[in-house]
């Protein structure tokens, strides 16, 4: 079967259980059960015969061998026993439940999987077909999983302006599926279809890798957090199918909230977008592994500003995450950028400690969640000597005179090829200005009000001229998230009145 046809088949699949109110996340959660069985159990086979630590009870054939009732059972059972096994086993079916009431389709599921052998699929293929998966997921609005979801293109672009180096560690606080971490595996190994598209201008020159870069690429590179149990499941599997990680190793990527505590190591670059919303909570786990969030203010001797502000923390997190000559590539939202009070105080503190040297202005319509305004934040950590590292920032507009939507004007990566030319990888302290690229300095950046980082050098047609108006759909589309970011700007104002 070539994978076209195999990812019909898995599709087509998918919507029979919809019928049955199964929706894209639950099937997801079973695949992911499912899928690493299979490979595990091909693993375990001629001439790999790897140690899977699989009770034998629980492995593949078991499942095979039953239908109906006798299977929903005994796969419940395997679950629940897989659920309490140490490392990458664990890590999968951790609190593992059924979605799948139906056992005759259950059945179907399993016959499905076991009819294919997943080694032989490259690891392109296998994680072509999940990444699919894990888009439709968050395209599913009603699941809320887009925002564990970003846009590829604007990861492609922010990858390939930092241009990690083998043998150099990479991590994201908050990974979600692992979409950052996939993306500079292809970097690194050079593999994947948009550094082939686009190889006359991304200038990618890193040679072949070798035994010990590989190694190191596969077991030490990525380290992330993700405290969403299911989310982070799926993203051990993504990497998985990836060839990230190994069967018996420990995971990379740890449920628990990154912000807790000070980083148990630095990383050489960070590359993340953190959750959307303001406000942080803390998940308490009791020993019968429920759940419970409350409203949390974190309070860590390493930040310059104690505050419930998520994505303030995030950024105070990230910077004690690199090393002195580290580098940080970060999706953040608009309120940063201008925000008064204790976000005054950290972007003077992250201009003082960092060079901060280039911010582009990402347009709206590109993100599953509704409303949201963001920026990339790209700067180097510098060593605590008592000088100002920042001696300017640069700004790319994406966002004026752009117009962008899910379905019918996709972001693409050619959309941001002008970007990356002016960034400059290459050598970025050689860079021009241009319509769309401006520089201030630091001196005028800290005589705005607040410290203001939220610079528009373009003026925006539309408000002159009718004729320059987008089509009805992304005029309709925009006139949305300009409505969503107010309303959150609105609820952000709300909470801040009530905790007064």
């Amino acid at each position: 079967m070539n994978t076209s046809t195999l990812v019909q088949k898995i599709w087509n699949f998918c919507h029979t259980l919809r019928d049955d109110g199964v929706g894209y996340g639950d099937y997801l959660e079973q695949l992911t059960y499912l899928l690493f069985l299979k490979l595990a159990h091909e693993y375990s086979q001629e001439p790999y015969n790897r140690e899977t630590h699989i009770p034998k009870k629980y492995n593949w054939p078991t499942l095979t061998a039953k239908v109906g009732e006798p299977l929903e059972a005994h796969y419940l059972a395997t679950l629940h026993k897989l659920g309490q096994e140490p490392g990458m086993l664990g890590a999968i079916f951790f609190k593992a439940q059924n979605k799948i009431q139906d056992p005759a389709k259950l059945s179907r599921l399993v016959q499905l999987i076991d009819a294919e052998n997943w080694i032989s699929l490259d690891a392109d293929t296998k994680g072509d077909l999940y990444e699919g998966l894990l888009q439709k997921n968050a395209e599913d609005t009603k699941s809320g999983a887009g925002q564990y979801f970003t846009p590829r293109a604007i990861i492609q672009s922010m990858v390939a302006c930092i241009r990690p180096q083998p043998l150099k560690t990479i991590a994201d606080p908050a990974c979600g599926t692992g979409g950052f971490f996939l993306i500079a595996n292809e970097w690194l190994s050079g593999t994947g279809e948009w550094l082939k598209d686009n190889e006359s201008w991304l200038n990618r020159d890193l040679p072949k890798l070798n035994k010990k870069q590989k190694e190191f690429l596969r077991d030490q590179t990525f380290h992330g957090n993700e405290i969403v149990p299911n989310t982070r499941r799926m993203c051990l599997m993504n990497l998985f199918l990836h060839n990230i990680g190994e069967l018996e190793g420990e995971p990379s990527v740890e449920r628990s909230d990154a912000l807790i505590s000070e980083p148990k190591q630095k990383v050489d670059y960070v590359l993340a977008n953190p959750p959307f919303g303001k406000k942080s909570s803390m998940t308490i786990t009791n020993e019968d592994g429920e759940e419970d969030k409350e409203a949390l203010t974190y309070e860590r001797q390493d930040f310059w500003e104690t505050t419930s502000n998520k994505q303030l923390n995030f950024l105070q997190h990230i910077v004690s995450m690199l090393k002195v000559d580290g580098k940080a590539a970060v999706v953040l939202p608009d309120n940063v950028l201008f925000e008064g009070g204790a976000g005054e105080k950290i972007r003077r503190k992250l201009l003082e400690n960092c060079d901060v040297h280039t911010i582009l202005r990402l347009p709206t319509g590109i993100f599953y969640a509704q409303g949201v305004k963001a920026n990339v934040v790209f700067f180097d950590a510098k060593p605590k000597d008592g000088q100002v590292h920042t001696k300017g920032i640069w700004f790319y507009d994406l966002r004026t005179n752009k117009h962008f939507t899910l379905k019918t004007r996709t972001l693409k990566l050619n959309d941001l090829q002008d970007f990356v030319n002016c960034y400059n990888p290459e050598n970025r302290h050689e860079r021009v200005a241009t319509e769309r690229f401006k520089f201030l300095s630091y001196d005028e950046l800290i005589a705005r009000d607040k410290a203001n980082l939220d610079f528009l050098p373009l003026n925006d047609d539309s408000l002159d001229s009718l004729e320059d108006l987008p089509p009805p759909d992304v005029l309709q589309q925009e006139i949305i998230e300009h409505l969503e970011a107010a309303l959150a700007a609105f609820r952000d104002v709300a909470a801040g009145l009530q905790d007064k």
